[in-house]
């Protein structure tokens, strides 16, 4: 095991491994719960959507672990598996097999850039202050996430959000949470975001935060698997064929793979600075075997109708406890594969338990903010856009874009045109089409 994960090798331990592992699933449980509910509005019965989530997951996520081996899990991706509900299904009303049958297509998209060096070449003409940047504002959105789930932010009409009631039990168990998830990291005590989601789960039993299961589910269900393959009822002919021969769906699929392809690339950098696996400029280590099972994910996930699976930036949270193998994903995916008969358990880790854990890793993903040479407008400008604009949009993918198009018309206005690198100006072009037709 040692020799096959590296953990002498990456200074890591299995006890290390373990408690990451623990962490990240504890931190991105949520999904077990929330992708089912959201494909149920596209008409996939709860029980096929729940067995897919948690068997799509652990598959991703344990053939990361093994082939990569790097402290990245997977899962269905969140806002992806909205556009299938509501855009593709209620939107478009075409039925859940043939928008899975879409989440294949531009998987099979993104995997075949992935196979011809074309994902990987996207990344490395990315200046460094902009991959920084990415980071860092990933890191805003992840504690932002965190703040939001627990109450401690709360929406409001006025200023669009506002602080949240502090006196609510919501509230003081995120407190608790975050005050003990940072005490414990200023101390140096190994496993002290996990603690503090145990802790915070275990105080909010009293306080009625922490819900508590009242039964539990045994049953299976694997009729969403295949669903592409599976006969459109509008049509009677296999739903993969409907999805290739309607222009909407299409423009649908690229809008999908824009989202897809920048969230990943945004999370495994993100992933990579808290696991020691990016270095100062942001060049990931042994990047092409991670994005070879990031893209494979999105065709699983519509084969096994989970919607798109994808890298999960909570990942980070295991990284920061000590996870920096690829025995923490087969952690992960041994966990999400046995919450497929416990999956009532899963629903006592609330937003306010995992408030604490991702509010301290979007503090360590700050860190690096110093290391983006501010002086230079056409790099810092595009950097301070994707830093607030990751978490100001809510999204990875808008951030990102928002910062490319701003650094490409700025070294056009300075009269840089010529040092913008091919693959940069054809993402922007690509990034200015999905913001106007998509």
């Amino acid at each position: 095991m040692d020799s096959f994960f590296k953990l002498s090798e990456r200074a890591s331990t299995l006890a290390r491994e373990v408690a990451g592992g623990l962490t990240t699933f504890l931190s991105m449980a949520y999904i077990i719960a929330v992708n089912p509910a959201i494909l149920g509005a596209a008409g996939v019965p709860f029980q096929a959507a729940l067995t897919a989530t948690c068997f799509g997951a652990a598959l991703m996520t344990i053939t990361m672990g093994l082939v990569a081996n790097r402290p990245i899990a997977l899962a269905p991706g969140m806002g992806l598996n909205a556009v299938v509900a509501y855009t593709l299904c209620l939107g478009l009303g075409v039925d859940w097999r043939v928008a899975m049958a879409v989440i294949v297509v531009e998987g099979l998209a993104i995997l075949l850039l992935v196979l011809c060096g074309l994902r990987k070449a996207v990344m490395d003409a990315i200046p460094s202050d902009i991959r920084i940047a990415i980071g860092i504002g990933i890191g805003l959105f992840v504690a932002f996430i965190g703040l939001k789930g627990g109450g401690v932010i709360a929406a409001n009409e006025s200023t669009f959000i506002a602080l949240g009631d502090l006196t609510s039990p919501i509230c003081i168990v995120s407190i608790a949470s975050i005050l003990v998830a940072i005490l414990l990291q200023a101390l140096h005590v190994p496993g002290s975001l996990l603690i503090s989601i145990v802790v915070a789960t275990i105080v909010g039993i009293p306080l009625g935060v922490t819900p508590m299961p009242e039964s539990w589910s045994f049953g299976l269900d694997f009729s969403g698997f295949g669903a592409p393959f599976q006969p459109d009822p509008a049509t009677g002919s296999p739903a993969i064929f409907t999805a290739l021969v309607k222009p909407a769906l299409l423009l649908a699929a690229f809008s999908l793979f824009m989202s897809d392809f920048f969230d990943s690339m945004g999370g495994i950098v993100a992933i990579g600075r808290q696991g020691g696996f990016v270095d100062k400029r942001g060049e990931i280590k042994d990047l092409q075997p991670i994005l070879v099972v990031d893209s494979l994910g999105a065709v699983m996930g519509g084969l096994m109708g989970a919607s798109s699976i994808t890298t999960y930036v909570e990942s980070a949270s295991g990284a920061a406890a000590g996870a920096r193998t690829g025995l923490s994903s087969v952690v992960v995916g041994l966990l999400f594969a046995v919450f497929a008969f416990l999956s009532p358990a899963v629903g006592m880790v609330t937003g306010s338990a995992t408030c604490g854990a991702l509010t301290v890793v979007g503090y360590l993903m700050m860190e690096s903010l110093g290391e983006i040479d501010w002086t230079r407008i056409e790099h810092a400008f595009p950097a301070f856009v994707i830093v607030v604009g990751i978490p100001f949009t809510y999204s990875i993918t808008d951030g990102i874009g928002l910062g490319f198009i701003s650094y490409v018309a700025l070294m056009i206005v300075l009269g840089k045109a010529g040092k913008v690198r091919l693959l940069m100006w054809i993402a922007s072009a690509a990034f200015l089409l999905m913001f106007i037709f998509a």
